[in-house]
């Protein structure tokens, strides 16, 4: 397992001044983690949700058929997959994603939650990665790819192109998890309770925002406000 980066892409320090260039299509590939599925999202509760979310679905008889999956984040948003056949299993725009953290059972299994811009219900969505590395660099690369999109907003609205809705800030400081990280990345003005049940198509949010705190036990929060 490894990600496949494009010489635009994501890069692990964000420092990339080239980042914010509106031109570039910036896409990282993540390869091979395993969609375990999704659970409506009745009460928002943080990242309790996320990891209610990924007990249900760790322990589900479906998790041995669930597809291996290919995820390709940018600042555009991120699309799920079916390495097998090709087929994308989700598309969601980065604006509609509004918590993504690692399950503390199980450090490779990670979650985010999204809104469906149609019925306004949320779903968590929870994945598995080969190891504990691979998942912190997946929520490690949703917060870059959230930064970017924050820059790139900030840009169209001082040039007066962009939209009227602008996100908050978003600061991310993640470490490298020595030698195991918990990431979690959550909105605080929402709080998540759910169902479990099948929801492919659903739309991200993205509202930027800024580091939490680090615990003893090598946790790392990110909180999006």
């Amino acid at each position: 397992m490894k990600l496949i980066i494009d010489q635009t892409t994501l890069c692990k320090m964000w420092t990339a001044p080239a980042l914010t260039k509106p031109s570039l299509n910036l896409c990282v590939f993540v390869s091979p983690p395993q969609y375990l599925g999704s659970m409506l999202v009745k009460e928002l509760r943080g990242t309790e949700s996320t990891q209610d979310a990924c007990a249900k679905m760790r322990s589900t008889e479906q998790m041995k058929k669930v597809p291996t999956i290919v995820l390709s984040v940018s600042y555009k948003g991120v699309k799920f997959i079916d390495a097998t056949n090709k087929n994308i299993i989700a598309e969601h725009e980065i604006r509609n994603i509004s918590c993504a953290a690692q399950d503390p059972e199980d450090l490779s299994t990670f979650a985010y939650i999204t809104k469906d811009l149609k019925s306004s219900h949320h779903y968590c969505h929870v994945f598995t990665a080969f190891d504990v590395n691979m998942a912190y660099e997946i929520i490690l690369t949703l917060g870059q790819a959230f930064e970017v999109a924050y820059q790139l907003a900030l840009q169209a609205r001082k040039s007066g192109h962009g939209s009227s809705t602008l996100p908050e800030s978003f600061d991310s400081k993640p470490s490298k998890p020595v030698p195991k990280p918990r990431i979690n990345i959550r909105k605080s003005m929402e709080q998540p309770s759910m169902d479990q049940k099948g929801h492919a198509n659903v739309p991200w949010i993205v509202e930027p925002g800024q580091e939490a705190k680090r615990g003893v036990n090598t946790k790392y929060e990110t909180t999006i406000f």
